[in-house]
């Protein structure tokens, strides 16, 4: 038997907000074979109600993100040779968020927190003025890009232990998101944003444990982003008791 002769076990989580158990299917294995290859083939063959959710499928929106195997992944470029575990898979949808129906979380919470976090832009200019030039050897400059690719996918959340146990926390990305406003000189929200993550469940609250960094699918350091707002938080305190 080939390798694409083979079939793959696959659980599925089934249900809604109220809860729900994995289903079993089996799906051929293919060359060069998604995560999301599995869940649309599951959809489109066998179980036409599965409700999941895609939109790009080349690694540019980050809404195919789900749990494959305990872990939280980018499904459309997660190929099923390297998660594997003997020919079984275990997809769910996101971790700690609220579930929708089947594989798809509602994001609502995870977008809450970022708006809490400060993290909108303050412009200090309007449309009519000249755009500002930012040297981009800046170190605040060289901050803010170190953390400006995140797309929102909810992976960093999903891997977060605190997000798990402290319904406050803010969370990697809505933190990574403040830090790169607060090093943004074209912003002029710096007092705001500080006295929002220095809040109950805020920076503070981070434990390091690194998750984030470690499964982000863009590689970016949220923990390196809270980090920094631990310093400047703890500076602007000190400042304002001088």
């Amino acid at each position: 038997m080939t390798e694409t002769d083979k079939n793959i076990d696959v659980s599925v989580w089934r249900g809604g907000p109220s809860g729900g158990s994995f289903q079993r299917f089996e799906v051929p294995r293919q060359d060069s074979q998604t995560v999301l290859d599995v869940v649309a083939w599951i959809q489109q063959n066998d179980d036409p109600t599965l409700s999941y959710r895609f939109a790009c499928r080349v690694g540019m929106c980050g809404s195919c993100a789900m749990m494959v195997n305990g872990e939280p992944r980018w499904t459309c470029r997660t190929h099923v040779d390297k998660v594997l575990k003997n020919d079984r898979l275990e997809i769910a949808p996101l971790r700690n968020l609220p579930v929708i129906k089947d594989l798809a979380a509602d994001m609502d919470p995870f977008f809450d927190k970022w708006r809490k976090a400060g993290g909108v832009f303050h412009p200090t200019k309007s449309r009519n003025d000249p755009v500002e030039e930012i040297s981009p050897l800046e170190e605040e400059r060289q901050n803010a890009n170190a953390g400006i690719e995140c797309i929102n996918c909810g992976v960093c959340f999903a891997a977060c232990d605190v997000v798990a146990g402290n319904p406050d926390y803010l969370g990697p990305a809505a933190l990574n998101r403040a830090w790169t406003l607060l090093n943004d000189t074209r912003d002029c929200g710096s007092q705001s944003i500080l006295a929002a993550v220095s809040q109950g469940g805020g920076c503070h609250n981070c434990h390091s444990m690194g998750n984030c960094a470690h499964f982000c699918p863009n590689e970016l350091s949220p923990m390196t982003s809270i980090a920094g707002l631990k310093r400047a938080t703890a500076l602007s305190i000190l400042r304002s008791g001088s």
